[in-house]
Parts: C-alpha cells; structure tokens; sequence
C-alpha cells in the first residue's frame, strides 16, 4: 500500500513536470549547491557554479552546519560566526547568497526537522538544479548530507508536508552528485563520474572562493606547516582534468531515480565544457 500511494505521488509530480519544466528551467534560472560544511562547496563544485553564474544562473550555496567544529582554538560558537561570513564572502564572489541550516557537525541527523529545514530551503529558493554531496565518502556528514538532499528534492513538491511560509515546489530539480573527498568511497575504491566539467577558465574564481575560508586555512597551515588546503583541492582537480584532457575538470553523477529529470541539463547549459562518459 505505501509503495502504491509513493508511486502516485511521484506520479502526479512528474505529470506536472512533463506540463511546466521548460517554463520552469527559463523562468527560474537558479543553482542550489546544499552540501555538510562550509567549504564543501569550493571543494566540490564551485568553477561549475562559476560557469553557471557566467550563463546567468542565479547562485545559492547551503550547508548543513556553520563548522562549529573547525577550530582547536575558537570555542563553537566563535567560530561559527566567522565561517558563516566566510562561506556568505565566497557565495558573494559569485553574486550568490549563502543559507545554514543550523546543524552541527558531526551530529548531521537525517530526521524530520531536518528533512524540513531543506525542504522549507528549497520551497525558498525554488531551484532548477541541486548538487550535493556524495552518498558515499569518507564522513557520515557528507553522506547524510546527499541522503537529506535527494529526500528534499523529492519532497518539496508534496502539499500534505506542511510548513508555514511556503507552498509547495512543483518541480522536482536535476540532482547531481558531486565526488567524494579524493574521489574515494569509504573502502578505498576510486569512484569514477559519468560527467565532467571543465573548469579550467574558471580554476582562480575557485580556488579565490576557497580562500575565502581563512579560519581553515590558517589552521591547516598552522598543523602541517604547508599550505595543503589549496594544494588538495588544485591537485585533485587537475586530477579530474586529466579525465578529460583538460587542465582542470569537476567530476559529477546524475540522480536518474524514478520521476527526476533524466536529461543532462548540465550538457544543454555550458555544452563543450560539459563531458559524458
């Protein structure tokens, strides 16, 4: 009985999708980036929201908790209040906005007050395109982060889920995975994308987002003594570049579940930089 009445929920929601999505793609040109911690988001996507944002895309980057953790010196609260400006700086860079949902790290739960925050996010923000996390990586964060992402995608159209202030999202956005740290699943095996971008006219606007992140910087540079923050982040995407012959490239996976858009919409908006495997 629950499979029936899930299948036709999804059913209704992608007949309005079949009805509205090329007046929804035009009308509401806008990206949503909701990924675990501030930073994650420079890491793992930023020269394609760069990209975006040159075609005219409206730019939101969310996180699930403002990195209360990141600091051996500042206490949480502290240090949650620098990174929420440092994440709004790098999203500014872009002309973007910048949203917490208040979590924390390490204790990222997939429940429902969770799972209402991102879908009172997206009912906000109304996007077209979503990239998340990985579902597998190296911290549980990460991986609760993808699973509340991809619920709320679906969700966020279904009227019976109240929240006050909003109605519901008749669309269910494109939903990209972006990789894991390294690339790497949590045993060690190399996950390969089916899609990459090239990023390589766009690799300073990334790593001047990065930066923006000084609280992590600082405090990397002060454990290792050498500037591994930027270094990571420029080796694995040139890592990726080498994927498609290209200086620099971000790696990605579609969501093809049943009811979500199956085209690559990233393909239709930034066309030769865009690379399927």
């Amino acid at each position: 009985m629950n499979y029936c009445k899930l299948f036709l929920i999804t059913g209704l929601l992608s007949l309005v999708i079949n009805v509205g999505a090329l007046a929804q793609i035009n009308e509401n040109k806008t990206v949503l980036c909701l990924v675990a911690h501030p930073d994650d988001a420079e890491f793992q996507c930023a020269g394609t929201l760069a990209l975006l944002a040159d075609k005219g895309w409206k730019i939101v980057i969310a996180t699930m908790t403002p990195g209360q953790a990141g600091s051996a010196v500042l206490g949480p609260e502290e240090i949650s209040a620098i990174r929420r400006v440092e994440a709004a700086n790098s999203a500014a860079l872009l002309n973007g906005s910048y949203y917490c949902l208040e979590s924390e790290d390490v204790f990222i739960t997939y429940d429902k007050p969770t799972l209402l925050k991102a879908i009172e996010l997206i009912r906000k923000v109304r996007p077209t395109i979503v990239f998340t996390a990985s579902p597998s990586d190296y911290m549980v964060d990460h991986e609760i982060a993808s699973k509340i992402a991809m619920t709320a995608c679906l969700a966020s159209g279904i009227p019976n889920i109240k929240i006050d202030g909003t109605s519901p999202y008749p669309f269910i956005p494109y939903l990209y995975y972006c990789e894991p740290t390294f690339g790497l699943d949590i045993y060690g095996n190399e996950i390969k994308s089916k899609i990459h971008v090239d990023i390589s006219s766009k690799i300073e606007t990334k790593e001047s987002m990065l930066v923006c992140h000084k609280s992590q910087r600082d405090w990397l540079l002060k454990i290792s003594g050498v500037d591994d923050y930027l270094i990571s982040m420029l080796e694995f995407s040139k890592k990726e570049g080498k994927e498609i012959k290209r200086d620099y490239a971000e790696g990605f996976r579609q969501h093809l579940g049943f009811s979500y858009p199956r085209n690559n919409i990233l393909k239709s908006e930034l066309g030769k930089q865009v690379f399927e495997h």
